[in-house]
Formats: C-alpha cells, structure tokens, sequence
C-alpha cells in the first residue's frame, strides 16, 4: 500500500510539473504585459471632457478629434469595458484564450478571413493620418482605463492599438449582411445551418425600422427621422449612446458599438440618418474539384493550382491559467477563404473582402455638413452592404440600398453555387455608388425600410421598378409585417403630426398581409374535432385585433404560435396547427388557461426590475423575448436605442431618445443600469442635450478621464 502511494505521489507530481510547464511555456510565448507607466503617460497627449447628464449619457468634448475618442473610449470603458476587452480580443483571434472553446469558431475565422492581415497590409496607405489619429487615440482611451483598472484586464489585452480597432469594422461587417450564414450552411447544410451561423455571431430573429419624412407629408411643415435599429439589449453589437463635440467639426449624437469610435447612426448639426439590415446577395460559394493525387490543389481552368495554405494556432483555455494551443489548417483558393467539408471543398467570395476602410467611411458620414459631402462619403464604397434612411436641415430626404455588388456575368442564378474550375466566374470590382438603389426627395414625401424589398420604400408613384435592375445584384424582395404596417401608417397619412409620427412608431399591430394573419386563416379553418382547448384557441384567434398590447388576452397565443412555427431550431417550419398546438400546451402548463394577458407573458427584466411589456416579433414596437422556464419571455432583442430626429421648417435642429435600460451596461450599483427601462416600457423619450446651451444645468458630473480614480487616491 505505501508503494501505491508513492506511485500516485510521483504521478501527480509528474503531472503537476507538466502542467506547470505548459503554462509557463505558453505565458513565455506571449509578448510582455507593457509598462503601466507608460499607457498612463500617454493619456497626457489627449484633453477631453466628460459630462454625464443626468441619466448618466456621456457627452465628450475636446479641441481635437483626437481628444474625443479619447474621451468617448474611457467613458464607454467605464460604462462596458468587459464589451470592449471581449471584441478586441475577438478581432485579435484570442477570443478562446479567454471563453475556451467556445471562442475558436470565431478565432478561426479571423485567420481564414484575413482580417490582421488586410488591416496590417493598408493601415498606412487606406487609411489617412487624421482616421489613423483617432482610431489610434480611441486605443489610447482604452488602455488608459485598463492602465488605472488593472484587475478588469484579460492577460495578453494590452496594449490596444488603433489597428485593433479598424480590425473591428474589417471583422463585423460582413456578417451583416450574412456572411456568417452563408458560411454556416457550408459548414453544415440545413436544418443545422441556422445553429452554426448563430454560434458565430450569436444573432436573433431581429430587425430594424428607419423612416424620413418630408416637409409636404408633415402637418407641421417639418422634416422628421426616425432611428429605430433592433439589436440585442446587450454584447457587441448593443448600442451605446453618447454626444460627442469637437472644436474640428466633429459634433454627433447616436448610437455606437463597443470598440468603435465613430456613431454609427443618429445625427449631427446638419443631418442624421437611420440604418437597417438589409440581405442582398453579395457573396458567391463555389465547389471545388481537389486533385485526388494531391490534396493540395485544386482545378482551374484545367489546370491544377497549389491552394495557399496556413495554419490556425489558436490558444483555448483549458482551466486556470492553462491554455492549450491548438492547429488547424488554413486553405485560400482564387475565389477566396476554403472551407473543407465532410460533403465537399468549397470557397466564398464575398463582398468586402480585403477591405479596410469602413471605420474611414464612418467618419466621413460623421462629419459631413449636408448632402454632398454626405454622398461623397458614400461613394468611398468601403461597406458592404446597410440600408440608408436619411434627411436633413434642408429639408431633403433619401433611401439607400447600400450594398458593394459584384460585377458578375449576366444569365447565371449567382444564389446558387458556382463550379470553382473557371476563372471567368471569379468577380473582380463592384458596380459604382451610381448604380445602388436609391430615392431622393420622393412626390410621397416618405422613405422608409422595415428590412425589405428595396422595390417598396416609398409611395408607388416614386417606386424603384426591379426591370432597372441586375438579377445579379441579388436584390431581395421579401416584405415584413413591419414594413406593411409602414405603408399602412406614416404612408396612409397625407399630414402627420409630431404625434401621430411617435404614435406610429409605437405601432402595436400586426397587418392583415402578415405572414401570422395567414397562419391564423389557416389555423382556423381546421376542425377541431372533439379537441375543446384547440377549438377555444381558434375562436381567440379569430376575433384577436391583432395588437400586442398588455392587455390582449389573444396576444400570447398568437405569438408563441409564430414564434415556434418560424423559429425551431430542431424542427424548422413547423406547421402552424402543430405550433398552435404547442402554444396551447405551454400556456396552459404555466398560466393554467390559453389566454394569459400578454403582459404576465412578455417582460422586461434588469436588476430588480420586472415589468411587463407591449410589443411582440415584427411589430413596429419591436420585442424579441427568450423562453424561460415559468413560461414568460424576458426581452433580450429589438426596440433598444430609439432616436426621433426633427428639422422644423425654419431648419432649426431637436431630437430625442431612450435606452431599453440604460447607459450603464454593466454597472449594476450604478443608478443608471435601468433607470430609462420605465420610460422605455411606457413608450416615452428624453430629450437629447445636443449643445452645451442645452446641457446646462442638466449635468451630474464633470471631469477629465482619470480624475475619479485620482481623487480617491
């Protein structure tokens, strides 16, 4: 017996020393934690203000751009760094170092996308000094906060480098317009297809809402916009809200990401614009044929070509401190990045690829005075794809279908894939800004998209006409009920009012032309047989108003009947009276009757806060709610950042927000976790204290980064 235990003894200690050895030689491999002194000092080039209204929105001002996003960086760190530390670790390719293996899709990804390597490659030359300076300062922001909070910083985070930040923009913004599916239904064809394009970027049934207005359609004479972007309440892709005020010009308010500097949409002094995804068909798959006498290569134009090849080493956490590095196989053909699947070797050409001036783009729209300057921006082309809703103080609005199309042959159905053995498939260059679809300044007076068809975005004398356009510009044409409700509200009203604008935007209905309407027609025909629960349900649903509010007592069949026919995960398209029939069951095990006020069903949870809330999926008042297991749904996505813009007709600039929680995103004991989830819930607004004219007297603190953490040292 002592034997044995000395044996055990030695084995763990062999293993202890293993391990021991593994870390070491892994935090060896790493570059050195830099000198907090030294990210602290650099803070001293930069003079921004921070001033926090009172509900604690940052506004930042500063002489330089500079001073700004340096400014807005350390705000939003104090607000989210963990946000901001997770996507910059993320475009670094070490998401896995820190998540484990759930990060290494991701990290993966970013090697086979070339993301460091286009930044790296045109930094100097894409990007021009003053971009450079202001993405480098917004690095600088960043560091500073980690410098002054060392126990919130991942191990290998520092320093931040404004090439960090332009991966960022190089990383996300493909997916959205659905790379990541794309590449998710080669990894592993439907239904799973849906499940891996998720676990990429974590994305939900969501959408968003932008409309203009002009003088002739407004009773008032002004000109209105509505930004109305659907994102999930919190992560990467949440909406941060700030004010930002240089003296060179750069004076925004609207919505940010984490990890970017740059406002992304809201307005400035002169203009704003609204953004909404949209899906036109941008990138190409093809199949490749493999040499069957060398794996490494690959027919082209009857020859066999040599993939370039490289290797993923991609560090996953393990346990602790230990970290394991692991490889995987990097494959590059002509078209683009290779996937190597058990069902076939394929490759993606994609819109955007090798591009490394969207965070330039942004900027540009950021600062332009008026409309050219605004289209000039535009014309850069550097993002592939987004809707544009825009208007400004003159009075001009305007619809965008932003996309980079691929000049692609003609009499090809480019959805489908492509043999990958002739290079004359193989697009180079995009179709010019000129083009894009686009409205201008309609006789309807309106513009609008809810994610839909391009082909109806305005008033039907104004309609852009499909005959205009390429079938290989891959534009979509599908409706959603958001985008019928549009028509039949902001498009029906020949004046509207400030209020009636508000109130159509807090829509509540779904459309007799929506896809749930034709559900319930379907539903209610069936018989019921002796089933009394199905029967009473088809009554309920037949005489259902079709409106989400709290108080519908028809509201959460109905919803939970869509929701589970469109959104199964194990049994996609689920048939509506099967869904139907599952609803039932779910609300009856939970609520003890079929039809529970939507209220008790839909909530809005944040810290102590539990509220019930109007809305629903593909309603103007947009609401995405996740199953828990008391049977409610607790809203994770939609309706988050919600800004109404106005020029009245002397030109004169307002403009209004709210916040699903609040502008601390992660500060649990700060007053501002969820001190807006009341307004949000009772669909009510604050103002936007755009100006210092406006702030004053409005301020709940003021300082310069660093003087908190000074004055308690």
């Amino acid at each position: 017996m002592r034997y044995l235990k000395i044996g055990a003894a030695s084995l763990a200690a062999v293993v202890l020393v293993a391990l021991i050895t593994v870390i070491a030689h892994d935090r060896l491999s790493q570059p050195a934690e830099p000198d907090r002194a030294t990210l602290i000092a650099q803070a001293a080039r930069y003079h921004a203000r921070i001033q926090r209204d009172h509900h604690g929105v940052p506004h930042i001002s500063g002489a330089t751009d500079p001073d700004v996003a340096f400014g807005l960086a350390y705000a939003h760190s104090e607000d989210d760094f963990a946000t901001i530390q997770q996507s910059v670790l993320i475009v670094r390719g070490q998401s896995a170092s820190v998540e484990g293996a759930k990060g290494a899709v991701t990290d993966y990804l970013v090697r086979l996308l070339k993301v460091r390597e286009t930044v790296e490659s045109q930094y100097e030359t894409a990007l021009p000094a003053d971009a450079r300076a202001v993405l480098k300062a917004y690095a600088d922001g960043v560091n500073y906060y980690a410098a002054l909070h060392p126990g919130q910083v991942e191990h290998g985070l520092l320093p931040m480098t404004g090439q960090d930040v332009a991966a960022g923009f190089v990383f996300r913004t493909p997916f959205f317009y659905g790379l990541d599916h794309v590449i998710g239904k080669i990894m592993a064809p439907a239904p799973k297809a849906t499940q891996v394009a998720m676990s990429i970027t974590n994305s939900l049934p969501i959408g968003s809402n932008g409309i203009a207005v002009a003088a002739s359609k407004s009773a008032d004479g002004a000109t209105r916009l509505l930004v109305n972007s659907h994102q999930p309440y919190t992560g990467l892709v949440a909406w941060y809200e700030a004010v930002l005020d240089s003296g060179e010009g750069w004076h925004v308010a609207g919505g940010f990401f984490p990890g970017s500097p740059f406002m992304l949409h809201g307005h400035n002094a002169h203009l704003g614009w609204a953004n909404t995804v949209n899906a036109p068909s941008v990138s190409t798959v093809y199949r490749l044929d493999v040499n069957p006498a060398n794996p490494d290569q690959y027919r082209l134009d009857s020859q066999w070509k040599n993939f370039e090849k490289g290797d993923a080493a991609i560090r996953v956490k393990i346990w602790g401190p230990l970290i394991w590095t692991v490889h995987r196989p990097l494959l590059w053909s002509a078209h683009g990045p290779v996937l190597n699947t058990d069902h076939g070797v394929f490759a993606v050409r994609y819109a955007g690829m090798g591009e490394a001036r969207q965070s330039l783009q942004y900027y540009r729209l950021d600062k332009a005075a008026n409309r050219d300057e605004w289209l000039a921006a535009m014309r850069l082309q550097a993002l592939p794809s987004i809707n544009y809703i825009y208007a400004d103080e003159k009075g001009n609005i305007g619809y965008v279908y932003n996309g980079l199309f691929p000049v692609r042959a003609e009499g090809r159905d480019w959805t489908q894939v492509q043999p990958g053995d002739r290079s004359d498939l193989i697009w180079h260059g995009y179709l010019p800004f000129d083009r894009v679809p686009q409205i201008w300044n309609p006789k309807s007076g309106y513009v609008f998209n809810s994610n839909n068809t391009p082909f109806q975005a305005t008033g039907v004398q104004d309609a852009l006409k499909p005959e205009d356009f390429s079938p290989t510009m891959g534009i979509q044409t599908d409706m959603t009920n958001r985008a019928y409700r549009a028509q039949e509200t902001f498009g029906a009203d020949a004046a509207i009012t400030a209020e009636a604008f508000r109130n159509y935007k807090f829509d509540l209905a779904y459309s007799d032309r929506s896809d749930i309407a034709r559900e319930i027609a379907e539903v209610i025909k069936i018989d019921p047989g002796s089933d009394t629960d199905l029967s009473a349900a088809q009554v309920l649903l037949k005489n259902w108003d079709r409106r989400t509010n709290m108080g519908s007592r028809a509201a959460a069949l109905a919803v939970l009947m869509r929701t589970e026919a469109a959104h199964s995960d194990s049994h996609p398209d689920v048939p509506p009276i099967d869904a139907l029939r599952h609803a039932i069951k779910t609300l009856k095990t939970h609520f003890g009757r079929i039809d529970p006020e939507w209220g008790q069903v839909n909530r809005i949870r944040r810290g102590k806060l539990d509220l019930s809330l109007d809305g629903g999926p593909d309603i103007y008042r947009a609401v995405y709610g996740v199953s828990q297991p008391d049977g409610t749904l607790t809203a994770s996505a939609g309706d988050t950042l919600i800004m109404f813009v106005t020029w009245d007709k002397s030109g004169a600039l307002s403009s209004d927000s709210i916040n699903q929680f609040g502008s601390a995103t992660l500060g649990l004991e700060s007053p501002h976790y969820a001190d807006q989830t009341p307004l949000f819930v009772s669909m009510k607004t604050k103002p936007v204290l755009f100006t210092q004219s406006q702030l004053a007297g409005n301020v709940e603190a003021d300082y310069q980064p660093g003087d908190r953490e000074k004055s308690t040292h």
